[in-house]
């Protein structure tokens, strides 16, 4: 009889250490896919602080292109208020695509295109958008191995309980966006 007991503890703690195995695991997942949001948060004001210069050096040159200059500024301020990955993503592909416009108008302009402070905030930019690739990427990376690490047998007897639910991943909406993009050299 004392044998058994002593299975049935030894199997009981077991189960609570795994338990605590499995709790631990989560919660380091789910603080890299709070560090991935984190790290594109950290992009998007970047460039967030950008987009004013950028769109005030192009603004000094093609004054009639209001339309382009206000839709930014519309999707910028609708970004920063956005706070999930749902309201995000879709503002930010579409501003992504704003500021796609705003640079072919400044192909209309040579002389803006020889400016020094539009060339720096044009690489500037640049830069920030393959930082953004970068951190979307990780944060996808992060949010996918959480989902299944919740979604898993037995994680998943134990996840949903500890208030453990899935996240979304950051995905392109505009099936446009995944087409290849037409160069023509004329």
């Amino acid at each position: 009889m004392e044998n058994i007991l002593y299975v049935l503890l030894a199997l009981l703690a077991a189960a609570v250490l795994y338990a605590v195995y499995i709790y631990n695991s989560l919660v380091r997942r789910k603080a890299h896919a709070d560090n991935g949001w984190s790290q594109i948060d950290v992009q998007l004001k970047r460039r967030y602080d950008l987009i004013p210069n950028l769109v005030e050096t192009v603004k000094a040159y093609a004054a009639h292109e209001r339309e382009i200059f206000e839709r930014i500024a519309a999707l910028r301020s609708a970004s920063l208020a956005a706070t999930t990955v749902e309201e995000t993503a879709p503002l930010q592909n579409q501003l992504t695509g704003a500021l796609k416009s705003l640079l072919a108008v400044s192909e209309n302009y040579p002389d803006l295109k020889a400016n020094r402070n539009f060339l720096a905030l044009q690489e500037e930019l640049a830069s920030t958008e393959n930082k953004i690739a970068f951190a979307r990427q990780y944060y996808n990376d992060a949010v996918k191995e959480y989902n299944i690490a919740i979604a898993v047998f037995p994680n998943n007897l134990i996840s949903g309980k500890l208030g453990y639910g899935p996240r979304p991943l950051w995905a392109v909406d505009d099936a446009s966006e995944r087409n290849a993009v037409d160069v023509s050299f004329r």
